[in-house]
């Protein structure tokens, strides 16, 4: 359950920058940078965006303004897998997570 991001991937003229574009907000009118994990200090959808990217490892930076987001990886990391970090943001429910359904929910 949940909503799947779409992402288009849209080229960078700069090797190792990689660029997304998204049909969700995740920064409103602030533009978000992130150097590293201890950067992330939130919880809201970029910081949650930020800190997946940094666990998945090869990231130097993590960039977003309003639905577009730049990551730059490190040295010649490859970027597979990322694109999907991305699109599963507001994905709630996966494999091995137990859904939590409130008391009393679905009764008249």
């Amino acid at each position: 359950m949940g909503q799947p991001v779409t992402v288009i991937e849209k080229p960078s003229s700069t090797p190792g920058v990689l660029r997304y574009e998204t049909n969700r907000t995740l920064t409103g009118m602030d533009h978000e940078i992130f150097r590293s994990a201890q950067d992330v200090v939130g919880t809201r959808p970029i910081d949650v965006l930020a800190q997946r990217l940094f666990e998945r490892g090869g990231i130097r930076t993590v960039s977003a303004n309003s639905n577009i987001i730049t990551i730059t990886l490190q040295d010649a990391a490859p970027p597979a897998g990322i694109k999907e970090i991305v699109e599963d943001l507001y994905t709630y429910y996966r494999p091995g997570v137990e859904v939590v359904i409130p008391e009393g929910a679905g009764t008249d």
